[in-house]
């Protein structure tokens, strides 16, 4: 067997521990380096060889379950409705945010990485509708910033809600709509 093929295994093997170990619990720090390396028998050093990092298989592991995900929260069908694209957008954070603050656990281990590392290219659903909004009006560069703007911004405003709670003086879990829809008449002026 070839070196790359092995390797291949291996992420195979590391990626499946990761997610069933994620499946199973309840908190993420139950989903230790240790724990997936034991659940996958590789040697723990093979995290980092083959991903660079514990937070970067998770990632990995978290987006193997990115159709089921999509079909569960209802996105295509979100995507497929005749609504405007801004109010498609709209709903598009809604489903999303809700999504992340009910499973807030995970989202909180695994949001910090997204923020810093994620590729640019992956994760930009919103870009379609950015773009259907803006039609000819705005350079797809602007187009481009514009939903990764209202992405990161949902993103990290979930990952800190705690600490913006505490800062505004209210649980903004509550308003988490209202907050999206200001970002969003912010972001795509009519």
């Amino acid at each position: 067997m070839k070196k790359d093929e092995k390797l291949q295994i291996t992420k195979d093997k590391l990626t499946e521990a990761a997610y069933a170990l994620m499946k199973e619990c309840t908190d993420p720090s139950e989903v230790t380096s240790r724990a997936i390396a034991d659940r996958a028998d590789v040697r723990l050093s093979m995290i980092n060889y083959c991903f660079g990092s514990r937070e970067a298989l998770l990632f990995e592991a978290a987006r193997k379950d990115e159709k089921e995900y999509k079909k569960k929260l209802g996105i295509n069908d979100v995507m497929g409705s005749d609504l405007p694209p801004k109010e498609m957008l709209r709903k598009l954070h809604y489903t999303v945010a809700d999504y992340f603050l009910n499973s807030y656990k995970f989202t909180r281990a695994l949001t910090g990485y997204v923020l810093l590392n994620r590729d640019l290219d992956l994760g930009l659903g919103s870009l379609p509708l950015v773009s259907a909004h803006y039609g000819d009006r705005k350079e797809e560069w602007e187009k481009k910033l514009i939903s990764y703007q209202l992405s990161s911004m949902t993103q990290l405003l979930i990952y800190r809600i705690d600490d913006m709670s505490k800062f505004l003086g209210k649980d903004i879990r509550k308003e988490i709509h209202k907050i999206i829809d200001l970002q969003i008449d912010l972001m795509l002026e009519d």
